[in-house]
């Protein structure tokens, strides 16, 4: 048998096998150096991601590539969603070192935990078998589990990694159970074995709706989208505020890339049934979300509930690719939701990063209170966050506009006419607590008038956030062009 054996292209998975060995590198420095390793393994990580992004440029083919025996992908898709990911993960270990310094909480452990999630999403994002998804998944969530409860004095950070630990075994169980029953309805593990099965009428279609209800209440989960998005708040609320960050970001990537994978790349044909779960859970979503927003008065509390209400807009365009049993509206809608995550990204990275900035040494900026008169403070910061708060909003001329209204554009195409006329009602009930923030802002009084003080990189790259916002709202058509080029060459 050993002779029939052939050795696995690795070229496809360079930058996954370059990100585990300066991990296990970092590791060893830290060992070594103990406490004078700090800014080093700093530096290190982010020359990890630098790495990564050079090696995921240099193995681009725009063809689609596989190894490992088909388990793991290299296409366009992949490599776009992991350059996204490699610049959300720097943007937060950029934006959270002061503040971690200033707590004590600066430690290797931060960083090692911050790559092996990484180099799960890596692995989630080219995954082309099911066993290779829930990896990549475990990888990915258990570093995250980790990263929440690692202000070990704080009792609600302890509080709400237990939450999280507990919810999330419980969703992955469904989602290990949903591929199962996959697996016995298909007989193959293979995302796109799968999708030959499907296409050629060979499996059990009673035990595939099964599974599919499974998998999709895994994938809800994973998203934070209603009635499974009982953690986020709780979560976001009580993780420290660099850790909420990298929930809110890099991790979405990495969620859509596996609804990408199990759904669209793998089940499409069932697009009818899995369709109207999403659309229930995108309609709820938008409507929990932004209802329970308002009340809040904790701002990572509000930027929990209001991620509730984006993923249900990105999950709306979902619902529309296959339509009336033809998939001629797919590339459209996909390449929407894809855009839309992206820009959620942004505008989440620009929201939080503005929380860091402004936190100091036991101070840390939680409340809605604690961003009045920011603009007397610093009033281009003041700008940064406005901008992103408009965004949010979606209100011209931001990204966050350009992504709603691609959304509402398949979902119109689609024939989901009231579908789009409620969330563009609920947007603008959403519009209220956004526009709040800019009210406290501009027109109160400041209760804190120390000086802002970050390092130059933070402001530097802060600003260079807040400006992408901007610009891609003003020019959409290079992002959505990227976001839709990539679709059509993994893809269709």
């Amino acid at each position: 048998m050993l002779t029939n054996f052939v050795p696995p292209d690795l070229a496809p998975a360079y930058p996954e096998i370059f990100l585990l060995t300066m991990a296990c590198a970092i590791l060893l420095v830290d060992v070594i150096m103990g406490a004078a390793s700090r800014g080093l393994v700093a530096a290190l990580s982010l020359m990890t991601l630098f790495g990564c992004a050079a090696l995921t440029a240099l193995t681009a083919t725009g063809e689609v590539n596989t190894t490992f025996s088909g388990m793991f992908i290299d296409d366009a898709f992949a490599d776009l969603l992991k350059m996204l990911v490699y610049g959300s993960v720097a943007a937060v270990l950029v934006y959270s070192r002061g503040y971690l310094r200033d707590r004590g909480l600066d430690k290797a452990e931060y960083y090692l935990l911050v790559l092996f999630a990484t180099l799960g999403m890596m692995v989630m994002i080219s995954a082309g078998h099911f066993l290779t998804v829930y990896l990549g998944l475990e990888l990915m969530s258990l570093s995250i589990y980790a990263l929440v409860a690692m202000d070990r004095d704080s009792a609600r950070s302890t509080e709400a990694a237990m939450k999280y630990f507990i919810l999330g075994a419980l969703a992955s169980g469904l989602l290990l159970y949903g591929m199962s029953m996959m697996y016995g309805a298909t007989g193959t593990l293979e995302i796109n074995g799968v999708l030959q099965a499907l296409a050629m009428g060979q499996a059990n279609g009673i035990v595939l709706v099964f599974g599919l209800v499974f998998l999709v209440s895994g994938l809800a989960f994973k998203l934070g989208a209603v009635p499974f998005h009982m953690w986020v708040p709780d979560v976001y609320h009580g993780a420290p505020t660099p850790m909420t960050l990298f929930i809110s970001s890099a991790p979405k990537l990495a969620a859509f890339a596996m609804i990408m994978r199990l759904l669209v790349f793998g089940t499409i044909p069932l697009a009818e049934q899995w369709q109207p779960m999403l659309l229930i859970m995108a309609v709820l979503s938008i409507i929990v979300g932004n209802l329970a927003a308002i009340a809040q008065t904790n701002i990572k509390r509000m930027f929990a509930y209001s991620a509730i209400s984006h993923m249900g807009f990105m999950l709306l365009a979902f619902t529309t690719g296959v339509f009336n049993g033809h998939a001629a509206l797919a590339l459209e809608a996909y390449t929407s939701a894809f855009y839309y995550m992206v820009a959620y990204v942004l505008m989440s990275l620009a929201g939080f990063g503005i929380l860091l900035l402004l936190s100091r040494s036991g101070y840390d900026v939680e409340n809605l209170e604690d961003l009045k008169g920011l603009n007397q403070r610093s009033p281009w910061y003041a700008a940064v966050m406005m901008m992103t708060m408009f965004s949010m909003a979606g209100i011209p001329f931001f990204v966050g506009f350009f992504a709603k209204f691609s959304v509402l554009l398949s979902a119109v195409a689609a024939n989901l006419v009231w579908v789009a006329v409620l969330a563009v009602a609920f947007s603008l009930v959403g519009a209220f607590y956004y526009l709040r923030v800019v009210k406290l802002m501009y027109f109160d009084a400041p209760n804190d008038v120390a000086p802002i003080h970050a390092s130059i990189d933070m402001r530097v790259l802060l600003s260079l956030n807040g400006i992408a916002i901007a610009v891609f709202g003003a020019f959409p058509e290079p992002l959505m062009q990227l976001c839709r080029q990539a679709l059509a060459r993994s893809l269709f």
